[in-house]
């Protein structure tokens, strides 16, 4: 018992410390995951002599932080921008997967003399790209949406089949005609269930009336969460329902769903920080110098050879130009998954698993150092970043269920159609109006010959019959400005 105010302040000081490494690596140019794992490895033998060797409670804590991961990514990427890139990014979080643990496998067989298995295995683990590396890098790279869209999808489904191969090649099971079909139940069934969680969850969150704000985002992870043990306790993908359910719910019409989305990505940010801290405090320095070379050697064959074969392969349906599918081949960003992928041989006393997981230290280290910091170079280079993009009008809801309404807060973003729009042309359906706006921090009652402007934030009350239309309305004048109807744009 007297050890717990220890323990909590240590915490709490690691927290804080991280949270600002986040500000520290911006302005140094550095990924903050690095300072992560630099503040493990000080805590760890080499530094404070915090001694933490259990591979079983890392793999296991490693995938509960990675489900949260996952749910704050489906939970905050918008339908509408990755939609337009569904096929790209299945086939990258399949077809490219399978053709990145043979060519690795192989390299490495012939490379580091690895028996079959193990090289494999070793592809496998580094098949996956990091969904947490993803979504922080890209939503602020300036991409367009057909390369962010597939590259998101890649990284939130991608992590199911490696885990399932590395499943499969730790465990030594016979490879024989039934492992595909194994493979094919797995995913399909886990996105079956992330689909009737998420509707579910989205459609139970819509009618319940919650005491308090703050139980909607408790509620909604909640449902990303039993998602994952579902799928995991009927024999399918658990991680792939985890990441289907969240953008099932992120996209649904959720109340108090800013609030949520916020509390996601605090959630996320929390899970980054603990895994990659933890990762850093299992880490050993002196047996990582041992790792260097064959982590570098992976490392080459996984960048320059594995991702750009894999990337071709699974783009040839698409016929992308050269430039997207170089684009694509580079941003394949790895960060803490492959470690822990690797925790799964390791905890199962698998010769040679050991070697791997210092490997991929090293891997890792040096492709986020590499990758991260040549990704916006790159795509300037390539004309594939944009200086800016307009960002789609925020809006929010709050049930008002004795009244039979709801109230909808809205904001309008820089570069809205909505911004010079008079009410009168707004045309909201009977039973909505704007009861007040919010410009430069005063408020006041709108009139019909009141103009819209950026970054004005509107109060809207509907009644539940018309707030869908509301929406609707609403989406298509920021899309199309005031005549979105005429050019077909219908805010869905």
């Amino acid at each position: 018992m007297d050890q717990l105010p220890v323990l909590l302040g240590v915490g709490g000081v690691v927290l804080l410390a991280s949270v600002l490494a986040v500000r520290v690596s911006i302005r140094l140019g550095l990924p903050s995951l690095l300072l992560y794992l630099a503040i493990g490895v000080l805590l760890g033998e080499a530094g404070f002599g915090i001694r933490f060797d259990n591979p079983g409670l890392t793999q296991s804590l490693g995938l509960a932080a990675l489900v949260m991961i996952l749910a704050e990514g489906g939970l905050t990427t918008r339908w509408s921008a990755v939609k337009p890139a569904l096929g790209r990014g299945i086939a990258l979080s399949t077809v490219a997967v399978v053709a990145s643990v043979a060519v690795t496998g192989a390299a490495l067989h012939w490379l580091l003399g690895l028996d079959w298995r193990l090289a494999l295995l070793w592809g496998a683990v580094l098949a996956s790209t990091d969904a947490a590396a993803v979504f922080s890098v890209l939503r602020t790279a300036g991409i367009g949406h057909r390369l962010t869209g597939a590259l998101e999808l890649e990284s939130g489904i991608n992590d199911a089949p490696a885990y399932i191969a590395v499943v499969v090649l730790a465990e030594g099971t016979t490879v024989d005609w039934t492992l595909p079909l194994l493979v094919v139940y797995e995913l399909t069934a886990g996105l079956v269930i992330g689909l009737a969680f998420g509707w579910l969850g989205g459609f139970a969150l819509r009618r319940a009336a919650l005491p308090a704000t703050g139980l909607y985002p408790l509620a909604t992870v909640a449902v990303c969460v039993v998602a994952y043990s579902s799928g995991q306790l009927l024999h399918a993908s658990g991680l792939l329902a985890t990441y289907v359910a969240a953008l099932v719910l992120g996209n649904s019409r959720l109340p108090h769903r800013s609030d949520t989305l916020s509390f996601a990505e605090g959630l996320g940010w929390l899970a980054q920080i603990g895994l990659f801290v933890l990762l850093g405090l299992f880490a050993s320095p002196g047996r990582l110098l041992d790792a260097i070379v064959p982590g570098l050697v992976a490392g080459g064959v996984v960048l320059l050879l594995a991702r750009p074969v894999s990337v071709v392969l699974a783009m040839l349906p698409f016929r992308l130009p050269w430039r997207e599918q170089a684009f694509l081949s580079w941003a394949g960003l790895r960060g803490a998954v492959p470690i822990v992928l690797a925790m799964i041989p390791l905890s199962q006393g698998l010769p040679g698993a050991q070697r791997l997981v210092d490997a991929v230290f090293v891997l890792v280290i040096v492709l986020t150092l590499v990758q991260g910091a040549t990704l916006g170079p790159l795509a300037r280079r390539l004309g594939l970043a944009k200086k800016s993009e307009p960002h789609e009008v925020e809006v929010d809801s709050a049930p008002l269920d004795e009244l039979g309404a709801e109230l909808l807060q809205v904001r309008i973003q820089p570069g809205s159609k909505l911004h010079g729009v008079y009410l009168s042309e707004l045309r909201l359906p009977i039973g909505a109006t704007i009861s007040l706006v919010v410009r430069g921090g005063a408020g006041f009652t709108p009139q019909k010959t009141s103009r819209l402007q950026e970054h004005d934030q509107l109060l809207v009350v509907t009644t539940s019959a018309v707030r869908d239309a509301a929406e609707r309305r609403l989406r298509a004048v920021d899309r199309a400005g005031r005549l979105a109807r005429w050019k077909g744009e219908s805010g869905r």
